[in-house]
C-alpha cells in the first residue's frame, strides 16, 4: 500500500475548486458583487461581538433563533406555513447536501441527477459512499420528464438532486416536474437545490410552494448568493420535520458556531437591504443574455445570477484570452460552453469589451 493510505477511489483526485486568481474583474464563482450594506455590517459586527463574550461556552446545538429567522424569511420568499422544525442549516449548502446523503444515502444506496449539473454532487455522493447515477438533460438543458421519471423508477434512488435554477445552465424546473418526480422517487428524497432561487424571473415559482403536497420534498437555499454572504458559509433547507430530525442524527456536535449563528441571524434582520440589488442583477443578466445573442452566440435562458454561453471550438482559448484582459470567468459545463457570473454594470462592460476583442482576434 502506498503512502498515505487514502481510500483507493480518492487516490490521484484533485480537490474541487474554481481558480482563485487576483484579476480586476472576477466573474467565475457566482458571488453577489454588491457587499453587505453599512447598516448590516454594523449589526453583524455587534452580534458577533456579543457572541464573542460567550465563546467559552458551546453554541446552541439546535440554533433555535436562527431556525426561527430562516423560517420567517422563507415564508416571504415563496413558502408559506414553514415552521422552525421544518428548517435545517449547516456550513454552506455544501454541508447541507453532504448531511442529506449521509442520512439518506450510504453503501448499497443510490443518488441520481441529470447532467449537465453541479459538479460537486458526484463528490457528495462519493464522500457519503453512495452509488452515483447520472441521467442527461435535453439539448436545451431542460428535463425530458418522461425519460427522467423512467430512469428514477428503474434505478430507485434514495436521493435525487435537482438544482433549480440549474448550475451551470441557469435552467429552472416547472412545478409539474417537481411533483411528477416526487411521486416517481416514492420512498426516496427529492432535493430541489434553490441556491440561486432569489434570482428567478418574475412568474417562476419556488418549489417551496409544493412542500405541503410532498413529504419527500426537500428545498435547499443558501445565504452565499443573493444575501451577499458567501464568506459566512450558511446553507439551509426546508422539509418535513421528520427529514430534519433524521439529519440531526448525522450532524457533528455543535456544527454551527456561535459566530456563524450570530452573523446569519443579523443578516436576516437586514434581508430587504441585502436583497436590494437582486432586481438590478436580474436586469443585468437579461441584458447580458440579449447582448451575447447579438454577438451570434448560443445562450441558455437563465433564472440565476450567471449565464452559460457558447459554443466555441476552443473554449479554453477564449477563457485564457479573457483572463489576459483581466476578466476571470468559469470554464465549466458542456464542451464548448463558458459561464459568466453577473457582476456590476462596470464589470459586465469590461467582460463584453474583452470578449469582443478575444472573438475578433480568433476570427
Amino acid at each position: 500500500m502506498s503512502f498515505p493510505p487514502i481510500r483507493e477511489e480518492l487516490r490521484g483526485i484533485e480537490p474541487y475548486g474554481a481558480p482563485q486568481l487576483d484579476v480586476p474583474v472576477q466573474l467565475n464563482v457566482n458571488e453577489n458583487p454588491y457587499g453587505p450594506s453599512p447598516e448590516a455590517v454594523a449589526d453583524i459586527a455587534a452580534a458577533v461581538a456579543a457572541a464573542a463574550a460567550t465563546l467559552n461556552r458551546y453554541p446552541d446545538r439546535e440554533f433555535t433563533a436562527l431556525r426561527e429567522g430562516l423560517a420567517a424569511y422563507l415564508n416571504t420568499s415563496g413558502g408559506s406555513d414553514i415552521t422552525p422544525d421544518m428548517v435545517w442549516a449547516a456550513n454552506g449548502s455544501n454541508e447541507v447536501m453532504l448531511q442529506i446523503l449521509q442520512a439518506f444515502g450510504g453503501p448499497g444506496r443510490t443518488a441520481l441527477s441529470f447532467a449537465p449539473t453541479y459538479s460537486m454532487y458526484t463528490e457528495y455522493a462519493r464522500n457519503a459512499m453512495t452509488d452515483w447515477v447520472i441521467g442527461h438533460r435535453a439539448e436545451d438543458f431542460s428535463l425530458d420528464l418522461e425519460a427522467a421519471r423512467s430512469l428514477i423508477v428503474e434505478r430507485k434512488p434514495s436521493v435525487v438532486l435537482l438544482p433549480s435554477p440549474n448550475n451551470p445552465t441557469g435552467t429552472a424546473l416547472p412545478p409539474e416536474a417537481v411533483s411528477m418526480l416526487c411521486e416517481a422517487v416514492g420512498d426516496g428524497i427529492l432535493v430541489v437545490d434553490e441556491a440561486y432561487g432569489e434570482f428567478r424571473r418574475e412568474g417562476v415559482p419556488s418549489a417551496l410552494e409544493l412542500l405541503p403536497r410532498h413529504r419527500n420534498l426537500v428545498v435547499s437555499r443558501t445565504m452565499s448568493k443573493a444575501f451577499a454572504l458567501a464568506g459566512a458559509r450558511l446553507g439551509y433547507l426546508a422539509a418535513d420535520p421528520a427529514i430534519c430530525d433524521a439529519i440531526r442524527v448525522v450532524r457533528l456536535p455543535y456544527h454551527l458556531s456561535a459566530v456563524t449563528q450570530a452573523t446569519a441571524s443579523a443578516a436576516l434582520r437586514h434581508a430587504p437591504e441585502l436583497l436590494g440589488n437582486v432586481a438590478e442583477l436580474r436586469a443585468e443578466r437579461d441584458r447580458t443574455v440579449v447582448w451575447l445573442r447579438e454577438q451570434g452566440l448560443e445562450v441558455s435562458d437563465s433564472d440565476a445570477n450567471f449565464v452559460l454561453f457558447g459554443r466555441f471550438a476552443d473554449r479554453h482559448a477564449v477563457w485564457q484570452g479573457l483572463l489576459e484582459h483581466g476578466v476571470l470567468i468559469r470554464e465549466t459545463g458542456p464542451d464548448g460552453w463558458l459561464r459568466v457570473s453577473i457582476g456590476t454594470a462596470d464589470e459586465m462592460t469590461a467582460f463584453k469589451d474583452a470578449l469582443t476583442t478575444v472573438m475578433k482576434d480568433q476570427t
